[in-house]
């Protein structure tokens, strides 16, 4: 496979690059960043942290704004920042944020325009992971986290392959997306209006029904505005209750949904996967 590096800038004694690539599961050109800590050019295979951002960003905002790249490199954990859906002129696309361009949802669409090209879950799952295990100095022990439109998306992904991933942590994460207006809107268009099959992307359902478990964490602010309504994460944890599954759900008093939220937290989390992925 041939990827083109688009940047390059140093950072904590590593590196951060964007690379394109031609992905034939997305049928576009697709964009990633990469941060690689110093271990990485000491021969070492670093473990992979997957992050999946939120509705309207790009592989950019994680990398700029959360501040992890210095616990990284003294961890020796890459993080990989995909794209959050496919892009090009000939995409299908819709005039709101949340749905469309930026807006994946993280799910392999079934249903026309959409099918041709929005096929993140396979994406994210399966085609992104082998590129960066053939071309990068990694390990293929992954782990995988994610923001809001993102936390579902990572939430989603290590639920239904507990066998890939150590460990799965979101900030502010869409529950429960069969019942909140985003997850209505996104999986009507990308599925269709069968709502049995909606089910296999709710992190709620999923963990409620959990056999094998991945260990979780979750944070919410309660000053974040899409709370009740968009996120519901006292489904979430009620799905828990239910299988015993090993959540961690934290709600911090006084945040909302930004960055700021983010970059307060993100050494916790960060710590928590290190703790996995080096076990």
């Amino acid at each position: 496979m041939t990827i083109e590096n688009v940047s390059v800038n140093k950072s904590f004694d590593g590196w951060h690059k964007q690379y394109s690539h031609r992905s034939s599961v997305l049928n576009c050109e697709m964009r990633f960043a990469i941060y690689l800590p110093p271990q990485a050019s000491n021969g070492e295979k670093v473990p992979v942290l997957y992050w999946l951002s939120g509705l309207t960003c790009t592989d950019e905002n994680f990398m700029q704004k959360a501040g992890a790249q210095a616990l990284a490199a003294e961890l020796g954990i890459a993080i990989v920042a995909p794209d959050t859906s496919p892009r090009g002129d000939d995409v299908a696309d819709d005039e709101g944020y949340d749905l469309g361009k930026g807006a994946g949802f993280y799910v392999n669409a079934t249903q026309v325009p959409w099918s041709r090209h929005y096929q993140m879950y396979d994406y994210v799952v399966d085609e992104l992971p082998k590129l960066i295990e053939s071309m990068f100095p990694v390990s293929d022990k992954r782990s995988i986290a994610g923001h809001s439109m993102g936390g579902h998306g990572a939430l989603v992904i290590a639920l239904r392959n507990s066998d890939t991933y150590q460990s799965v942590s979101a900030f502010s994460p869409i529950s429960n997306p069969i019942n909140c207006p985003w997850g209505k809107k996104a999986f009507t268009a990308y599925l269709g209006r069968d709502t049995k099959t909606w089910s296999d992307y709710d992190a709620s359902v999923l963990m409620r029904q959990a056999t094998s478990f991945v260990p979780a964490l979750v944070d919410q602010g309660d000053g974040d505005n899409f709370m009740v309504e968009q996120l519901k994460p006292e489904m979430l944890e009620a799905a828990a209750s239910v299988s015993g599954y090993p959540l961690t759900l934290n709600i911090r008093e006084g945040y909302d949904h930004s960055y700021y939220f983010i970059s307060s937290y993100i050494e916790n989390h960060l710590r928590f996967h290190a703790e996995h992925l080096k076990k």
